[in-house]
């Protein structure tokens, strides 16, 4: 009866851990804006980009997701108060931040299997930007 139990308790435990280990990764990319050149002054927003309504098999899937990428990465340096100037020495905020992002995006990219015909996009990312971002900073 002992055995029993403890079989019993270690295949409950086991498969309580399953459901953990099975969700889904999100479906997104977090941009950091991030102001300052030593730690003591470094202000720093981020903001995650969801691509999972995207299909990235595609060209259009892939242009869409990096001028999320770049609006949201200006969204942040603005409000973090940058000034759009940057010079030779120090990349501006925005730069970086965009830089940072479309490596993590490039990785995506290149794994990414077509969405397939039976996908149902999710609702459509909603950004933290103004709506006419899109197509005054194309």
């Amino acid at each position: 009866m002992k055995r029993f139990l403890k079989l019993a308790l270690v295949s409950t435990i086991a498969v309580a851990g399953i459901p953990l280990s099975a969700q889904p990764a999100p479906e997104e990319i977090i941009v950091e804006g991030r102001l300052g050149t030593v730690p003591d002054s470094v202000k720093m927003l981020s903001q995650a980009v969801s691509y999972a309504d995207l299909d990235l098999s595609t060209k259009e899937g892939r242009d869409i997701l990096r001028q999320r990428v770049r609006l949201t990465a200006r969204f942040l340096c603005n409000k973090l108060g940058e000034s759009g100037s940057s010079s030779s020495l120090v990349p501006s905020c925005q730069d970086e931040a965009v830089r940072s992002a479309m490596s993590r995006v490039g990785t995506i990219e290149e794994g990414f299997a077509p969405r397939g015909t039976t996908w149902v996009s999710p609702p459509a990312w909603s950004a933290p930007y103004p709506a006419d971002w899109p197509t005054r900073y194309p």
